[in-house]
């Protein structure tokens, strides 16, 4: 998948997400693949685009379905966007898809 790339952050290897984020839903879930350039993985978040509520669920939720610590999840940028880009150090994409189209 074209959203999840192998990447490299100061000499530690991990996956590169291209999300494509939805706030204020009624539940957090995969929504699939988001439709732009580059594609994006498209997640519906239960919480308002506001004082950090979204950015902060969507670490916990790709934590918990890639099965890491939050502290190995870093959003890189879009944090003020609903496209944003999160790397997951120590998971390599392959992996990261697997678990991720699972849920």
């Amino acid at each position: 998948m074209e959203w999840a790339k192998d990447h490299e952050i100061k000499g530690e290897r991990g996956t590169l997400l291209l999300l494509y984020v939805q706030p204020g839903a009624s539940k957090t879930a995969i929504k699939g693949e988001f439709a732009s350039t580059p594609p994006r993985l498209k997640i519906s978040v239960a919480a308002p685009p506001v004082e950090n509520a979204a950015n902060t669920l969507v670490i916990k939720f790709i934590a918990d379905v890639l099965g890491v610590s939050k502290s190995r999840v870093h959003m890189v940028s879009g944090e003020s966007s609903r496209q944003k880009n999160v790397w997951v150090s120590g998971i390599d994409a392959n992996a990261s898809v697997i678990l991720l189209t699972e849920e």
